[in-house]
């Protein structure tokens, strides 16, 4: 299972906030990239790179901090957060993103992510199902709407997406563990290969994550609040 830490950007500055509530935000580091070539010093091979004030703005914003650290590691990015026109993708993969996430995208103008999944290609393009109350959540999770989560990951699915990152917004940053059984139920009734995030908190969630058969997990706040040691994701990796 890949081991996929976070890095939030508000600012250009490494945050983390609580069940998507930017009133929340708590700074860790000053530099995102310091924080990056940390994480590959200890073996890290992916990261989960998310624009906040590009989810806000409905427009890439933070695309600096994606070269800064796609030329200066050698790590595989995720890159996510205000993705909303053909120029914004450009502009992510330009700057180093090996894969993008496409959240709000996929429910507000499911015509354009179709057009990137046709032309990129099902690696390049990842669903971002983030939801509460099974219910998928959009716009840096400030809206939400009617659709259940797994009908959304099915209906792209029969459009040929591969990767799917699910968040369970009430679990994000809570430190209390994973929607391990939201995870199963996605796993059972689709093929997708599913990347879990929120909740993570401990290398145990880790490992039940990885029995479930999970692509790979994000995990964010555990690593900066220390409940998980880099040493120990390593040994993971």
């Amino acid at each position: 299972m890949k081991i996929i830490p976070a890095i939030d950007i508000i600012d250009g500055k490494c945050v983390r906030l609580t069940k998507g509530d930017y009133s929340t935000q708590k700074n860790y580091n000053e530099n995102p990239l310091e924080v990056a070539k940390e994480f590959e010093a200890n073996g890290i091979k992916y990261l989960h790179l998310v624009d906040l004030d590009g989810a806000k703005s409905k427009r890439i914003i933070n695309h600096k901090v994606l070269n800064d650290i796609s030329t200066k590691t050698s790590l595989k990015i995720d890159f996510g957060g205000g993705l909303k026109s053909n120029e914004d993708l450009k502009i992510a993969f330009e700057n180093g993103a090996s894969q993008i996430t496409g959240g709000s995208i996929a429910i507000n103008n499911p015509a354009l992510f179709l057009e990137w999944l046709d032309e990129y290609g099902n690696d390049k393009i990842i669903l971002g199902a983030d939801c509460y109350n099974r219910k998928i959540a959009t716009q840096g999770w400030q809206k939400s709407s009617d659709v259940d989560v797994i009908d959304f990951i099915k209906d792209y699915e029969s459009k040929n997406i591969r990767y799917v990152i699910c968040t369970d917004i009430s679990k994000d940053g809570m430190l209390r563990g994973p929607s391990t059984e939201l995870y199963a139920e996605i796993l059972e009734q689709t093929n997708v290969k599913l990347i879990a995030s929120g909740g993570v908190s401990s290398v145990k969630d880790l490992e039940t994550l990885k029995e479930i058969g999970c692509e790979g997990a994000i995990v964010g706040k555990a690593i900066y609040e220390g409940k998980i040691k880099l040493n120990e994701l390593s040994k993971l990796c």
